[in-house]
C-alpha cells in the first residue's frame, strides 16, 4: 500500500472506506458473541457465590451438630451426678444434707430436661438447614449445567472468530497507519459517536448512507469526483461514490474470505 505522502485525495477516501469495512467486520464479529462473555461472567460469579453458601449452611450444620453433642454429654453428666447423688442420700445424717442433695438432684433434672428441649430445637434448626442445603444443590448443579453450556457455546464461537477477529485488527492498524493521523482522528472520533459506528458511509438514492437527508446535487457531483474529503452536514460521517464503495467492497471482501 502507499505510504502516506504518496496518497491522493482518492487514495486516501479509499483507504478510509477499506478501514471502515474491516472495522465494521470486527463489530459483526462481536456482535455474533453479543452478551454471551458477560453471560458466562455473571454465571460463574453466580456459581461461585452458590458454592460459598453452601460452604457457610454446611459449616452451619456442622456448628448445630457440636451443639447437639454438648448437649448430650450434658446430660449424660447430669445423669451420673444425678446417680451419685441418689447413692449419697443413702447416707444422709441429717434432713438438712437430705434436702440439700435432692435440690441437687433436681437442678440436674432440669438441666437434663432444658438440654433435651435445645436438642429438640437444633434438630429442628438441622431439618430446615437441609432443605436450604437441598435447594441451594439443586440452584446450583442448574446454573453449572447452564454455565457448562454456555461456556462451550462461547468458545465454540471463539475458535470460529478469534482467528480471525486478531488478523483484522491487525488489518486495521496497517490501513491506519497509511492515512493522515488528522484523518484517523476524525474517523475514530465519528464512529465513537454514531451507533452503528459508520464512520465513512456511501451516498445511497442521493442521501449518506443510512440517512434520510437528500445531499444537494452539487456536492454529489464533488464527492464523485474525488479531489476532496467531504462530510455529511447532518451527521459528521465522511462521505464517498457509491462507485468507489462498490469497488473497495468487492476488493475487502476477497481479503475477509482468506483471513476467515
Amino acid at each position: 500500500m502507499a505510504k502516506k505522502a504518496e496518497l491522493s485525495v482518492e487514495d486516501r477516501l479509499r483507504a478510509l472506506y477499506d478501514l471502515q469495512l474491516i472495522d465494521s467486520r470486527v463489530d459483526e464479529i462481536r456482535n455474533i458473541r453479543g452478551e454471551l462473555p458477560l453471560e458466562v461472567r455473571d454465571l460463574e460469579d453466580e456459581v461461585e457465590g452458590l458454592n460459598t453458601r453452601l460452604e457457610k449452611l454446611n459449616g452451619g450444620l456442622a456448628l448445630v451438630d457440636d451443639d447437639i453433642k454438648s448437649k448430650k454429654n450434658l446430660i449424660e453428666e447430669a445423669k451420673a451426678l444425678i446417680k451419685k447423688y441418689a447413692e449419697q442420700q443413702k447416707n444422709v445424717r441429717n434432713n438438712r444434707e437430705f434436702n440439700s442433695i435432692t435440690k441437687e438432684i433436681e437442678y440436674q433434672d432440669l438441666e437434663i430436661e432444658l438440654a433435651e428441649k435445645h436438642i429438640k430445637e437444633f434438630k429442628a434448626q438441622i431439618e430446615q438447614k437441609k432443605e436450604v442445603v437441598a435447594e441451594t444443590k439443586e440452584r446450583l448443579k442448574e446454573r453449572q449445567a447452564h454455565l457448562k453450556h454456555k461456556k462451550s457455546e462461547l468458545n465454540a464461537i471463539l475458535a470460529e472468530t478469534e482467528k480471525e477477529e486478531a488478523a483484522l485488527i491487525k488489518k486495521s492498524q496497517e490501513y491506519q497507519e497509511t492515512i493522515d493521523k488528522r484523518l484517523v482522528s476524525a474517523y475514530q472520533r465519528i464512529r465513537a459517536n454514531v451507533k452503528n459506528g459508520l464512520a465513512v458511509v456511501a451516498i445511497e438514492r442521493g442521501a449518506s448512507g443510512g440517512s434520510f437527508f437528500t445531499i444537494p446535487p452539487q456536492v454529489q457531483v464533488e464527492i464523485a469526483s474525488r479531489k476532496k474529503v467531504i462530510t455529511d452536514e447532518h451527521s459528521g460521517r465522511i462521505l464517498v461514490d457509491a462507485e468507489l464503495a462498490e469497488e473497495q467492497k468487492a476488493k475487502m471482501e476477497k481479503m475477509f474470505a482468506k483471513l476467515s
